[in-house]
């Protein structure tokens, strides 16, 4: 006899990508608070995990770049957490990455969906999200699965495939909402990036919610934050949360990409 499906799950999952040099338990810091309210608690599970470590070789980083940035990359071959190898910095409209490290990584996301949906999750209470690399991989993720996700959120990313690969983005695929916030004063992931991003996802006739900030760096802010709770809880079908616990200051994120 074939064992009995599990129960649905409750709720909605939020996978939150980190970007590299960072780690799961410092982007939760950031973005778990934001979900923390008592009457979500039992509503949206989140997971943040932590990419694994890897010598990174290191382009064109100087003090121009930024003085953090070019402390960790001053070593040519800096030792920190990436889902997948660095090409150059800054990111620009057109970086390419090695696609078979980034292929690597997706199927890595694609296991911990797979096991979600496996636990009793509904496809489209998922939500992929992620800052800078950890959003360029959830984008990658998404347009890779080949179901409809309740959606995807990108901060400061961009996506790391090359345009041959539409044909690979299934009917499913392009059903999933995206929300992408990105500075214009990126000096990392260059805004150019954010944006080409964005019209490539519509391009294949996805929705993109693109939020630009004419003032906002490579950093995740409050405001961004508070959009991004509200755009999740929506989706949910999540009504009615009168108060929200929020951290008590913004991160100024600065990352490899």
């Amino acid at each position: 006899m074939a064992a009995a499906p599990p129960p649905p799950a409750a709720g909605g999952f939020v996978l939150f990508l980190h970007g590299s040099g960072g780690s799961g338990e410092e982007i939760g810091a950031e973005v778990a608070p934001y979900f923390a309210a008592p009457e979500l608690a039992s509503s949206v599970r989140l997971s943040f995990p932590t990419a694994p470590t890897a010598p990174i070789a290191c382009y064109g980083c100087n003090l121009l770049c930024c003085f953090a940035l070019w402390m960790l990359c001053k070593s040519c071959d800096a030792v920190i957490t990436a889902w997948f190898g660095i090409a150059e910095v800054p990111i620009t409209a057109k970086t390419v990455r090695d696609e078979k490290e980034v292929l690597k990584a997706v199927e890595y996301v694609h296991g911990l969906i797979d096991k979600e949906i496996a636990s009793g999750t509904s496809p489209s209470d998922i939500f992929v999200c992620g800052l800078s690399q950890g959003g360029a991989l959830a984008i990658a993720s998404v347009l890779l699965y080949p179901k409809t996700l309740g959606g995807c959120v990108v901060f400061s990313g961009s996506v790391p495939l090359r345009k041959s690969f539409a044909d690979k983005v299934s009917p499913e695929a392009r059903k999933t909402p995206v929300l992408w916030f990105h500075g214009m004063a990126d000096g990392l992931v260059l805004f150019e990036a954010g944006h080409a991003g964005c019209a490539f996802l519509e391009e294949l006739g996805m929705t993109c919610e693109f939020k630009a900030y004419p003032t906002l760096g490579h950093s995740i802010i409050e405001e961004e934050l508070q959009y991004f709770q509200q755009w999740i809880l929506n989706r949910l079908g999540i009504s009615g949360i009168t108060e929200t616990a929020r951290p008590s200051s913004s991160s100024q994120h600065k990352d490899l990409q």
